[in-house]
């Protein structure tokens, strides 16, 4: 997809252009000379400047045409991991023959934190020179910038200056290390016809993914208006606002058409994401493990694919005029060709990760494992919660966690369990995390700290994560954990319960724990009236939501009245073990065990006394 400013510009051009997406350049090469030549080239031919990102592994990732400062590449916005280099390059051309990098040029290559910053200069058909940027040490709290050229064509230093990505990545690392890096933060408008309490969450998002919020504005409209979302006069009105302020985003309160989105870039003249947007940015951040970071991608090819309509009708290949019509593909189905082809791939590579999910997931259920799912709402302590339960340095038999939860293993093939990040962040926990809990009357389960919900969950999240979120779906007990000290506790609650019910969990056995109970004063009766007050933090009530889960795990087995022979010891050692034993009576048979087991447990002693 060629993003920008495309009006004027053949579509045989473009095609063109759509090339290098399949090209490959050398992986030991700054700026390939195939591929300065072909920007100074299209430089020359449509007198706009040429923007493209080079990875490292010398794919073109993005193509754009316009200037530096006004295109908005999505994969760009999403791609918030600013605890290291971006991993690609930034190379554009100037038209004017100027290679001198502009301020505009150093303050992207600082916020954004490109491998390097290239400005090509063209003038007349050929290069003027070229010019190239990196991150240098920390300055002034803040990290300067190291300025190479301009160079000659033919005189690029080729392998010095990818050796000065690899000393820019190592400053950046070491000034995140000292934690003396400032950052730049974008500057946001918040814009919502919702209510207070949702500009508050919007507000949380925003300064989760690292935004600083300037203003915020609740526009009260009926209905949306289809063309801008607020209405054309109040999109002009608050035009003056973002230029007075020095507004760099506009972030809307729900999910935006894509004409809706750009009409109001066009007006406002700033960059316009909606809500969806920005919580696919936050995932894009939170994201650790490959499942996690293939879900996100996925929710943002869909989130996509149905925006490339409002992208005006530089899209369309074919025209509606004489020698135009015949057979062919419009820009747009080419766009929606590649996009759909990855989410494909992407789904494919989840299939794959389910099938391994359900392997350990049929194992647990095969050895009797329970499994009691935490959820609830985004920042209500879920991971706090899971730490407090299962004690640091507990330990797991290998094979339920996948290798950045353990430790190295000790003997007998266990390993110590790492305790989960807790974070007074939205989004803090996004992939699952299992611990063995022990729990009162020789009682064990495994508990798992899923993603938190949140109201207007984007939908193409909820489809990426689904197989995320099964382990709620699939656990035998919920614990739906709430924030009592939330103004919003009430409404929290009821968005989780909709959620569950919109996963098709609403019939799951649920235990209700009302966390950050230290907070309040919590005079008279509680809502639910059989919830447990907790206070993960402190540890207040942890014993009691133990012995309640234990209750409640109990009131999952039933009751079995067995004979074990003598030489069915295996038999009678695994009930004693995972089950509870009522009754116990030594006959001339064997013994008679009076006892509670769940359904795989019962098949697994079963199986024992038959073999």
């Amino acid at each position: 997809m060629i993003h920008g400013n495309l009006t004027g510009i053949r579509e045989s051009t473009l095609n063109e252009l759509e090339k290098l997406y399949d090209a490959e350049f050398e992986r030991d090469a700054f700026l390939p000379d195939r591929l300065l030549n072909i920007l100074v080239r299209y430089t020359d031919l449509l007198n706009r400047e040429m923007l493209v990102y080079l990875g490292r592994d010398g794919t073109v990732l993005e193509i754009a045409i316009g200037s530096i400062g006004s295109i908005a590449l999505p994969e760009l916005h999403l791609r918030r991991n600013l605890d290291r280099l971006s991993g690609f390059r930034c190379i554009h051309t100037h038209p004017g023959g100027s290679s001198r990098l502009s301020d505009v040029d150093l303050q992207a290559l600082r916020l954004l934190r490109f491998d390097s910053m290239c400005a090509v200069g063209v003038a007349e058909g050929r290069c003027t020179g070229i010019s190239a940027a990196f991150l240098g040490e920390v300055e002034y709290e803040n990290l300067s910038i190291v300025v190479k050229g301009p160079v000659k064509p033919g005189r690029i230093p080729q392998n010095l200056w990818m050796k000065e990505i690899e000393l820019a990545e190592d400053r950046v690392k070491k000034a995140i290390e000292k934690g003396g890096l400032v950052e730049e933060a974008e500057k946001v408008m918040l814009i919502s016809t919702d209510s207070e309490e949702s500009l508050d969450e919007l507000a949380s998002l925003a300064e989760t993914a690292g935004a600083m919020v300037i203003t915020r504005v609740i526009q009260n409209r009926q209905k949306p208006d289809s063309a801008t979302y607020i209405g054309s006069g109040k999109a002009e009105e608050l035009s003056l606002v973002c230029q007075a302020m020095e507004i760099d985003l506009a972030i809307l309160d729900d999910e935006l058409t894509g004409a809706q989105q750009k009409n109001l870039e066009t007006i406002l003249g700033v960059r316009v994401i909606d809500r969806t947007a920005l919580i696919l940015d936050i995932f894009a951040q939170r994201a650790q493990s490959a499942e996690g970071k293939l879900q996100v991608e996925l929710a943002q090819m869909k989130y996509r694919l149905p925006r490339l309509t409002g992208m005006g009708t530089v899209l369309s290949r074919l025209g509606g005029g004489i020698g135009t019509r015949g057979p062919g593909e419009t820009r747009l189905e080419v766009d929606r060709r590649r996009i759909r082809k990855r989410i494909d791939d992407l789904e494919g590579q989840l299939k794959e990760i389910k099938k391994q999910r359900d392997l350990r997931r049929a194992r647990r259920e095969k050895t009797g494992q329970i499994t009691v799912a935490l959820v609830g709402y985004t920042n209500a302590g879920k991971s706090t919660l899971l730490n407090a339960l299962s004690g640091a340095g507990a330990y797991l038999p290998e094979g339920e966690l996948g290798p950045e939860d353990l430790t190295p293993p000790r003997s007998g093939g266990s390993r110590r369990v790492t305790p989960v990040l807790v974070e007074d962040k939205l989004f803090a926990t996004l992939d699952p995390v299992m611990r063995q809990v022990e729990l009162p009357e020789n009682r064990e389960c495994l508990v798992v700290d899923t993603v938190g919900f949140i109201r207007k969950l984007p939908h193409q999240l909820v489809q990426a994560f689904r197989s995320t979120l099964e382990e709620a779906l699939y656990a035998d007990l919920l614990v739906v954990v709430s924030d009592l000290s939330s103004p919003n506790y009430a409404q929290q609650r009821a968005t989780v319960f909709e959620v569950l019910n919109d996963l098709g969990a609403s019939d799951k056995p649920v235990l209700e724990a009302l966390n950050k109970a230290d907070r309040v004063n919590v005079t008279g009766m509680i809502e639910p009236a059989d919830a447990i007050l907790i206070s993960a933090k402190e540890g207040k009530g942890l014993e009691e939501l133990k012995a309640e889960i234990s209750r409640r795990i109990a009131s999952l087995r039933h009751q079995a009245e067995l004979l074990i022979p003598y030489d069915k010891g295996a038999a009678l050692s695994l009930i004693h073990g995972k089950g509870l034993v009522l009754e116990e009576e030594y006959t001339a048979e064997g013994t008679r065990v009076v006892c509670l087991l769940d359904a795989a447990l019962y098949q697994r002693v079963m199986g024992l006394l038959k073999n």
